[in-house]
């Protein structure tokens, strides 16, 4: 226990030692106290893509809620899979992935403006099955309608098809009669993918393997399916998942390459507004504004945009989240290229730095994309670009300084440097989610609040900021 404590005080001392040493790389000294991850939003599916050259590892994770019996799932594939190219994945790697590449607020403290003095806190982590009568009978059927059934598999908890087809009509029925509750208007979408040449991967829950497995308890998230195969088009079909839904679907795509960022080609990728200071009541509510945020930058660009919200090299991170990827996990998720023995990342503070001998060359893409059938008509088509910059979504809280100052410094600092920095925050903050300003404003405790003295709660308006300067002044007095 006591080494374990000398430990964590050594890196502590370490991590404070690096900011106050290397001035030129401030920006990178706060500590990581909140994150947003995929499940601040609702009808929020993930995958993750594996990609290099021709060959491609999809892990698919849902929302789905309810009795497992009713679960069904149906993907165009741009091949005939192989059992070998089908798998049952772990929960825990994507929420891993999901945990380390989320955007994240961090905290900086305010010096003493009578002195050279830092304070840091230490880091807050939050806690945060359609069974046919028989093969032949099923056969027999889908023949008649022009469907070949090319494989079946069990794998896992998941009885597995992989069909075929001559036309939309036959496939719809097919499947309709089989068990599957097939949306209306579908019958359009799955015909230009038989254009295409493709098949259709098939799954449901089988629910006597999946309770002999658990002992009747039963998941209560369905494991994601995984899915490896070479074509040369790099894409993730969507339509599909759009001719049912309830309102907007979340799509959360982790892209995991050898070279670079990864990026949609028929659709503007962009990066979300990022590295930008908010006040420090966001805190609490990061989660509201994350929400609110990500809302107002899709509408402002008319909903048709992919955002980026990580591109890192998984060697390392700053500030982590959470702890990098293993090699053996990365493999799990179908990263082939890795060739080097394990050797984990050692921590160092609020970063992980891996060592000199550790495998390198994967890098990790976070995208995130509000959708549906009207703003994305098309499936989403890739490319592995060769851009390795690094960037997260980061959101920055400058805490301000509360201890005792008397003297010239702190009585501008109180009277002119503070409150223009939060009125910018406001500002920011108001800009980037629609919030209403002068509501934000009147969150603002001010020094007296901080001391328990009554201040000052009625803002001036955004127009009457800079000559109502009175009222700053008796705010941070």
């Amino acid at each position: 226990m006591r080494s374990a404590k000398k430990t964590n005080a050594l890196r502590l001392l370490l991590s404070v030692a690096l900011c106050v040493t290397a001035q030129a790389t401030w920006a990178f000294c706060g500590f990581y106290v909140s994150s947003a991850p995929t499940k601040l939003f609702n009808h929020a599916s993930q995958v993750v893509l594996a990609h290099q050259g021709k060959r491609t590892v999809i892990t698919m994770a849902n929302d789905f809620k309810g009795d497992v019996k009713d679960f069904a799932l149906v993907i165009p594939v741009p091949t005939r899979l192989q059992r070998e190219q089908i798998h049952v994945a772990e929960r825990k790697l994507i929420d891993h992935l999901d945990a380390y590449t989320a955007p994240r607020l961090v905290q900086y403290f305010d010096e003493d403006p009578c002195g050279v003095r830092m304070e840091y806190d230490a880091m807050k982590p939050m806690a945060p099955a359609m069974r046919a009568s028989s093969d032949a009978v099923m056969e027999r059927r889908a023949k008649s309608l022009g469907v070949t059934i090319e494989a079946k598999y069990t794998v896992g908890e998941y009885d597995i098809l992989i069909l075929s087809a001559k036309q939309s009509d036959g496939l719809i029925t097919w499947l309709q009669n089989s068990g599957y509750r097939i949306p209306k208007g579908a019958a359009e979408v799955v015909g230009s993918y038989l254009k295409q040449g493709m098949h259709f991967f098939v799954a449901k829950v089988n629910l006597e393997t999946q309770s002999r497995a658990l002992g009747n308890v039963g998941y209560q998230q369905l494991r994601p399916l995984q899915i490896a195969y070479e074509h040369s088009r790099f894409m993730l079909p969507i339509r599909l998942g759009t001719v049912n839904a309830n309102g907007p679907q979340e799509l959360f795509v982790y892209g995991l390459t050898s070279t670079g960022r990864l990026e949609t080609t028929n659709y503007r990728t962009m990066r979300l507004p990022s590295d930008v200071n908010v006040p420090e009541f966001v805190q609490p509510q990061f989660a509201q504004f994350y929400r609110a945020m990500f809302g107002r930058q899709t509408q402002i660009n008319d909903g048709r945009v992919v955002f980026t919200e990580y591109a890192w090299d998984m060697n390392s991170c700053d500030p982590c989240a959470a702890e990098p990827m293993s090699n053996d996990e990365l493999r799990e998720l179908g990263v082939s290229w890795l060739d080097a023995p394990q050797i984990r990342a050692q921590p160092y503070g609020a970063r992980y730095i891996a060592p000199p001998t550790m495998a390198s060359g994967v890098f990790v893409t976070r995208l995130h994309v509000r959708y549906d059938g009207v703003h994305f008509p098309e499936d989403l088509m890739f490319r592995e670009t060769g851009d390795t910059q690094n960037f997260q979504g980061r959101y920055v809280m400058q805490h301000a300084y509360q201890g005792p100052a008397n003297c010239p410094a702190a009585e501008q600092y109180f009277a002119e440097v503070l409150p223009q920095r939060q009125a910018q925050e406001v500002a920011t903050l108001a800009e980037l989610t629609g919030w209403d300003e002068t509501k934000l404003l009147a969150k603002l405790p001010g020094r007296n609040a901080l001391r328990g003295v009554n201040a000052p709660r009625n803002p001036p308006t955004r127009e009457d900021k800079t000559s109502n300067a009175a009222w700053w002044r008796q705010l941070w007095k």
